[in-house]
């Protein structure tokens, strides 16, 4: 099962097993990670599981979509290059040892 680790604001780490096709946000709110709050259950519309994707894996990951762009412009304070909403990012097998940073406030 692969691993994802979640590290909040104050460097707090969790490692999490996440299923293969679970998203970065439904591992989270499964396992209580704080400032993952994915308000609309992932449906991709509120911007409120945003992520930092560590830089060893944004390649693996990928880009944002359009609308998940769109999201992120206008949802998020603290946008940066590696920002990604959890609930867009499927756990693979690759994806091993995914390193998040999760930001210290949600909108």
């Amino acid at each position: 099962m692969p691993k994802v680790v979640y590290v909040g604001s104050d460097g707090d780490e969790r490692v999490i097993d996440a299923a293969v096709g679970e998203s970065v946000m439904s591992a989270a709110i499964r396992n209580g990670v704080p400032g993952i709050i994915g308000e609309c259950g992932g449906n991709n519309s509120c911007a409120t599981c945003h992520v930092f994707v560590r830089e060893e894996f944004t390649e693996a990951v990928g880009g944002p979509n359009d609308l998940e762009d769109d999201l992120l412009d206008l949802g998020v304070s603290d946008r940066q290059d590696c920002s990604r909403l959890g609930c867009q990012i499927k756990i693979t097998d690759e994806l091993d040892g995914l390193t998040v940073d999760v930001p210290a406030h949600q909108n």
